[in-house]
């Protein structure tokens, strides 16, 4: 098909034209929204790195929710802020903790709301690591019952869905194996399946106070440069029971969004992670670029690459997009 037999610029003359033929579409049903919960009450600290942001108490995250459910997002996940921290992360398991009570208010709230919860200890550490340190090492195995010790407090406290992100080998079979034996059989995984220690996380550490006091996670989070070793760690994880896998982040991860799709058939999600968030926020408040714009495009790509769903801090303005441009339609 050569010019001029074929004008591809016949289908681009207007908008519907370019509607009839538009290959991705994305969707609020594809929209999930990550939120920081803090102790007190009325507390809502803003997030100077991410602006829109905020830490919130639970009475303000019900607001917020409430919102989110109101513009048909269908999911939040919930990131938790602790009142204490400790070697072993133990207010990541107990009853009383932020998230435990966080999912609680929600589902009772909101309860068509998909409340996920993230499954990890480096918000709950004192060493900021997610897992159990031993000397300057982090313990896999002695890891994997915390893990799972997390994950099934969440489930008692009405969660939906848990999302280990810790990266420890094993995980998922560890949580899996806890929620049926526990009779939370029905409780999905949605695994941190490709998780790269990236740079990009930076502002999200800020947020919730998760960055480690020594070293780095390079040890357990996977090699930017690798693509490969992204194949392997997705299909162990959906071998050891994961409903739902993740590659984090996404924008500078197309190909592997893409690769991962390619590979399995099982549901797909992405991070709009914190950092692709907060450069796009500040070159709008620059006025470098037009923000809604660019958001836009960089979800849809997101989707274009492969993901099913996209946890994104953008999901409300998202949404608030989508719903007026279906009603210009």
């Amino acid at each position: 098909m050569l010019f001029p037999d074929y004008r591809p610029r016949r289908m681009r003359q207007n908008e519907a034209l370019r509607r009839m033929i538009r290959e991705t579409a994305l969707s609020v049903d594809d929209l999930i929204l990550p939120l920081f919960t803090i102790g007190g009450r009325n507390v809502k600290n803003p997030i100077p790195s991410m602006p829109g942001q905020y830490q919130l108490s639970i009475d303000n995250l019900i607001k917020v929710a409430r919102k989110a459910h109101e513009l048909k997002i269908p999911a939040i996940m919930l990131f938790g802020i602790p009142e204490a921290k400790d070697p072993l992360g133990t207010r990541a398991y107990a009853k009383d903790g932020i998230v435990q009570k966080a999912v609680q208010s929600v589902k009772e709230k909101l309860p068509e709301l998909v409340v996920i919860t993230d499954v990890c200890l480096c918000q709950y550490t004192d060493h900021g690591h997610c897992g159990i340190v031993q000397g300057d090492i982090i313990d896999n195995d002695a890891t994997l019952d915390l893990l799972a010790r997390t994950a099934l407090s969440h489930a008692r406290a009405g969660a939906d869905m848990v999302a280990p992100s810790d990266m420890m080998d094993g995980r998922v079979a560890e949580i899996r194996e806890a929620l049926d034996e526990n009779d939370f059989s029905q409780v999905p995984i949605m695994s941190y399946a490709a998780k790269y220690c990236s740079s990009y996380y930076g502002p999200f550490r800020s947020a919730a106070d998760s960055a480690p006091k020594f070293g780095d996670r390079r040890t357990y989070q996977m090699d930017p440069a690798n693509a490969l070793e992204a194949i392997r760690e997705v299909t162990m994880d959906i071998e050891e029971g994961a409903d739902i896998i993740m590659v984090k982040p996404a924008l500078a991860y197309l190909d592997i969004i893409y690769r991962v799709r390619e590979e399995i058939d099982l549901p797909m999600a992405a991070y709009n992670v914190s950092g692709e968030y907060a450069m796009i926020k500040a070159a709008e408040k620059m006025g470098w670029i037009d923000g809604s714009r660019v958001m836009m495009e960089t979800l849809t790509a997101i989707k274009r690459a492969g993901a099913d769903m996209i946890l994104t801090y953008f999901a409300i303005e998202a949404a608030q997009a989508l719903s007026v441009s279906n009603f210009k339609k």
